[in-house]
């Protein structure tokens, strides 16, 4: 696993070069990796159907416990089956769909980089690597969004769908942070083993808030939902993958992996079912509202995730096993109805479902394709859907919230099942009408896809026992402890059935008055159109005004007002830390001799003649006098290096003062009296600050003089009988490198003023005896 997820980021990297050598048959050597992943994954099945987890562990940053660890159980499995599958898919699709693209190398690189990213999320242990996969699927799912980048509104959903994930996995961090912290360790499966530890915790409500915060935003929640729709400003094969397989299910698998730890508390169950219920009735009433196939596909994606969601709230083995079966047969038929949608608006030049019509006749294939995925998706009899739906119904029946559940169920499976008619029904039969194309059968390498998925939710649907091992040890993962899987088609005359035949018949009678019903949904458009997305650019365009008041306060371009920004954090946060959480230990006896008190009073009459006198020349002088004196007392407390040091960088520093003194404009106050007191305060408080610092570091010894250290191992270890020498070019090595590239910035510089002036004083003279000089 470690060989096929690392390897796919260095196969992204030589895509370049395949395509230089296969051109359009690209997308089929590409799809020889996760090909050869998916029969690996499916020779793993029986062992982990059998109750085994296969660990792969390879040491990543040893020293602060970071393991590039994969693990594979159900969960695992079940999504790396579908990444893998469906990647294969969508690559071969991809080579159809954006045959003869100028940026298709582009697309191959990013969607390889995206699948590996997801792999990698969806098999690793440590918590870490995970939240590392976490975000390179939000950093790649941004370029595959903007993937068309001259278009405006692609690049504006894909910063939308970037700030929302990637704000969300900010809390995210801070969440898989607090859980190592009280789980006492990195690693998912040792967590998942401690839940009444994790459950009993302190932390474990900010735990769980963060992580819902990070899940909640990846999987479009509510109210964070609305990211999802508009990423449909991709291309059709990102659409595809992103809704069937990949990132919108990247927040319901992580809920999914942490439920045996955190599951099973009443926030748990609150947060998750209030939640997953609103986004579920939330994208299945906004799929009406749309005439765009693919954005009608999208709230239903939006509906999915918020079932997901609620069946794991629910928490029961029915809702466990409903959810393995639900993300199976959603995987299937939604992966199958946008690569029809791709179909359909590649060869009609349209995604106008309202335009459609009698396309059955010319595009066959693509419409039985079409009908099967449907019915699945709307939960029709012998389709793998109904079996998923007929589960979700037993688990709202039996989670304890009947009362709120089950009529939330029932009318989000209504609307669903109105939403797969329109999709299934609406563009194939009835009259014909005029398309921008003429519309004809895709291509083969756009019809596989489709064709392959649609023809599994069939055989899954008549033969449902064959997904029954998969879908019980997903369910094992979920739950923490092994559940038990029955699947039929026919579990005879029950509640759930008669849920199913009422939805049937609403969900059509809603189809066929759906012109009405988006008619009597446009005087909702304005309440509508001030929901969670308005509140997000209130956000963005807040942001925006935050930003340019503090670049207009903090960044005004005086230098002065940045060096008062800088001290003031400073004595800030080191003043804070000294005063309240450390003693001040002053103790220190002050044996000054009478030169030492000579040169410090030099030093200080420097600043203050610095400070206060008008006279450029005699300010640079008065700032010379401090330098030379700082110099002096690295000399007279036996440090001459330091000080050979300090002085001829303030020799360099005093004569490019006194030569820049001949550019600069006359003395002016460019200071109110106001704020030269406010930069005296500042510089006090500062001093003060340093000289408070310097005397707790004198006060306390907490080790032992490192000079007995030296002495001891100086020839031992330097070989050398001056300890001063061992001293520099040993144990100070590189403190007397940075030193003698100090001593050589200083040389350059004045070599470099002197052929300046001398080069300007010879072209002065030149000019002077009249001579022609070139510039």
């Amino acid at each position: 696993m470690q060989f096929a997820v690392l390897g796919g980021f260095v196969l992204a990297a030589f895509a370049p070069l395949l395509h230089r050598w296969f051109g359009e048959r690209t997308g089929w050597v590409l799809a020889l990796l996760p090909g050869a992943l998916l029969l690996w994954l499916l020779g793993q099945l029986p062992t982990v159907v059998a109750g085994e987890t296969l660990v792969f562990e390879q040491a990543w940053v040893p020293g602060l416990e970071i393991t590039l660890t994969f693990l594979l159980d159900g969960l695992s499995l079940l999504f790396a089956l579908l990444i893998s599958g469906i990647g294969v898919l969508v690559l071969i699709y991809a080579s159809g769909y954006l045959k003869g693209h100028p940026d298709l190398v582009r697309f191959h690189v990013v969607i390889l980089a995206f699948m590996m990213s997801m792999l990698g999320l969806v098999l690793a242990d440590n918590l870490v690597s995970l939240f590392v996969f976490w975000e390179l699927t939000s950093i790649t799912s941004y370029l595959l969004i903007g993937f068309n980048h001259t278009d405006l509104e692609a690049r504006k959903s894909a910063l939308q769908g970037l700030f929302v994930t990637v704000g969300g996995g900010l809390a995210l961090l801070a969440g898989l942070i607090l859980l190592a912290l009280a789980g006492d360790s990195w690693s998912l499966q040792e967590l998942t083993g401690r839940g009444e530890l994790l459950r009993g915790h302190d932390l474990y409500l900010p735990i769980l808030l963060c992580l819902l915060a990070g899940a909640f935003t990846k999987s479009a929640q509510f109210p964070f939902h609305f990211w999802l729709p508009n990423a449909m400003a991709a291309p059709t094969p990102v659409s595809a993958y992103l809704h069937s397989a990949t990132m919108v299910k990247a927040g319901v698998y992580l809920l999914a992996r942490l439920s045996p730890a955190l599951g099973g508390t009443p926030a748990w169950e609150a947060w998750l079912c209030l939640i997953g219920a609103l986004t579920m009735l939330t994208g299945a009433f906004l799929a009406l509202r749309h005439t765009n196939i693919k954005k009608l596909l999208a709230y239903s994606t939006v509906m999915a995730l918020g079932t997901l969601t609620l069946l794991l709230g629910i928490g029961s083995e029915q809702a466990m096993v409903a959810f393995a079966t639900f993300l199976l047969a959603h995987s299937l038929y939604k992966g199958a109805l946008f690569m029809v949608a791709g179909i359909l608006d590649h060869e009609t030049g349209t995604k106008d479902i309202a335009l459609m019509g009698g396309l059955r006749r010319v595009m066959p294939v693509t419409a039985l394709c079409a009908a099967v995925a449907a019915l699945s998706l709307g939960g029709v009899i012998p389709l793998f859907g109904f079996v998923a739906k007929e589960l979700l119904f037993a688990a709202a029946w039996e989670g304890g919230w009947r009362d709120l559940l089950l009529p939330a169920t029932l009318i989000a499976a209504i609307l669903t099942l109105a939403a797969a008619a329109i999709v299934g029904i609406r563009p194939f039969f009835g009259e014909r009408r005029e398309l921008p194309r003429d519309p004809h059968e895709g291509p083969g390498t756009m019809l596989l896809g489709p064709v392959l998925l649609a023809g599994l939710s069939l055989l899954l649907g008549l033969w449902p026992g064959a997904a029954e091992g998969l879908v019980a040890a997903t369910a094992s993962s979920v739950g923490g402890a092994p559940v038990a899987a029955s699947l039929y088609l026919w579990h005879g005359i029950n509640g759930p059935l008669l849920l199913s035949l009422v939805s049937l018949a609403l969900g059509l009678l809603l189809f066929r008055h759906w012109a009405r019903w988006r008619a009597a949904l446009r005087p909702l458009e304005p309440l509508i159109q001030r929901g969670p997305e308005a509140l997000y650019f209130r956000l963005m365009d807040a942001l925006v005004e935050v930003a340019e008041w503090q670049t207009r306060l903090l960044q005004n371009g005086y230098m002065r007002n940045y060096l008062v920004m800088m001290l003031l954090v400073l004595v800030g946060l080191t003043g804070v830390t000294l005063f309240a959480r450390h003693e001040l230990h002053l103790a220190v006896a002050l044996d000054v001799q009478l030169h030492e008190a000579l040169v410090v009073g030099l030093m200080v009459a420097g600043a203050v003649m610095a400070c206060v006198l008008r006279a450029r020349l005699a300010a640079v002088a008065s700032v010379g006098v401090m330098g030379f004196c700082i110099a002096l007392t690295f000399v007279l407390f036996s440090a001459p290096d330091l000080g050979i040091t300090q002085l001829l960088v303030e020799t360099l520093t005093v004569i490019l003062l006194i030569l820049v003194l001949f550019r600069l404009p006359r003395f002016a106050r460019l200071s109110s009296p106001l704020e030269r007191v406010r930069d005296l305060v500042v510089a006090a408080a500062t001093g003060g600050l340093m000289t408070l610092l310097i005397l707790q570091v004198v006060s306390i010894d907490p080790f032992s003089s490192i000079s007995d250290y030296m002495v001891a191992n100086s020839q031992p270890l330097g070989h050398g009988h001056n300890i001063v020498n061992v001293i520099l070019v040993d144990f100070r090595a590189l403190d007397t490198l940075g030193e003698m590239f100090v001593l050589a910035l200083a040389a350059i510089g004045v070599f470099a003023m002197l052929r300046f002036h001398a080069g300007e004083y010879e072209t002065r003279d030149r000019q002077a005896r009249g001579e022609v000089v070139d510039d």
